[in-house]
């Protein structure tokens, strides 16, 4: 397993960040634990939840992934300071009106509610889930900063946030002299390019904020499991990859990664993962897994690189205007 550097940050993280949004909804706690263990063993050190997982599985209440994750980490397979621990704020959590948000209120809450859920003192990546456009950038970076502070949290970073959205927040963290965002977790695969690459990609390449993509494999979509003039598949997730991803370009998005990976002997999912790692604004590609079978054979796309000339070949199918 391959370690990169968080952006500018000294802190070093597996090129595979093991994403645990299914535990708790398609991953029984038995299962995720084993998964769990699993990732450890082949390098991967980089973990990342949010508190609203798995809340919206009938019967969850909220914060499951992280309950699942804090009981794996009281077991004491792996030592706490060995894994970077990732989660998020922002979603609602309760009924009350501050039970949401990025207000100092509900920042100081919900760091409190997930350290206990995960079992530790701090976490290492904090950021949040969203945008809150009615809370003061100021505010939250405040917040945010004092848990820095505080020894809550070591590193803050931002999700789905727009170029200038990020952009003005890292400039408030310069003048205030605040603690900045240090990453940038952004939707972005083979196939959704445009809204990363466009502004945010010079911007981070620019700022020196490193790039955790999430969803690198389209919901499923980029493993091949759908197929052209083919019955979709049996997935919780089926219903939104149809819309964003089943079209001419999806299906020849998934031929040509075929093609490319069929000379290296890895699967689809596998060069996938392996175009996204090529990108150099990006430190790991975020992956779920709902089984140890599937996170072996996904993982393995950190081992393939990709020619110049082969990259350059891919991006030609999916290239945007």
């Amino acid at each position: 397993m391959e370690y990169r550097r968080l952006g500018n940050t000294g802190l070093k993280v597996s090129t595979i960040c093991l994403g645990t949004m299914q535990f708790g909804w398609t991953a029984d706690p038995t299962t995720s634990e084993s998964i769990m263990d699993r990732a450890v063993e082949l390098g991967c050190n980089f973990f990342d939840t949010a508190d609203v997982y798995s809340s919206w599985y009938p019967g969850n209440k909220g914060g499951e992934s992280e309950l699942i994750i804090g009981d794996w980490l009281a077991k004491g397979q792996i030592q706490r300071e060995n894994l970077v621990l990732a989660s998020k704020v922002r979603g609602r959590m309760g009924p009350g009106p501050n039970d949401e948000g990025l207000s100092r209120l509900h920042v100081l809450n919900a760091i409190e509610d997930s350290l206990r859920r995960l079992k530790t003192d701090y976490i290492d990546l904090y950021q949040v889930h969203y945008p809150d456009n009615e809370t003061p950038l100021e505010e939250t970076l405040a917040a945010l900063d004092r848990l820095i502070r505080d020894g809550k949290v070591r590193y803050i970073g931002c999700s789905n946030y727009p170029a200038w959205l990020l952009a003005k927040s890292l400039w408030i963290s310069d003048i205030q002299n605040l603690a900045r965002f240090d990453a940038l977790q952004p939707h972005y695969n083979y196939i959704h390019r445009a809204e990363f690459e466009r502004e945010l990609q010079p911007l981070c390449l620019d700022q020196g904020v490193g790039v955790i993509p999430y969803s690198p494999l389209g919901g499923g979509f980029l493993t091949g499991k759908y197929r052209q003039n083919e019955q979709m598949p049996d997935s919780a997730r089926a219903s939104g990859v149809q819309k964003r991803y089943v079209n001419e370009q999806g299906y020849a998005a998934v031929g040509k990664l075929e093609e490319v990976g069929r000379n290296h002997g890895a699967t689809i999912a596998q060069t996938a993962i392996a175009w996204v790692l090529k990108n150099p604004t990006v430190s790991s590609a975020i992956i779920g897994a709902n089984s140890i079978k599937q996170l072996e054979d996904t993982i393995k796309g950190a081992e393939l690189h990709l020619s110049k000339d082969e990259k350059s070949s891919l991006d030609e199918v999916t290239a945007w205007t």
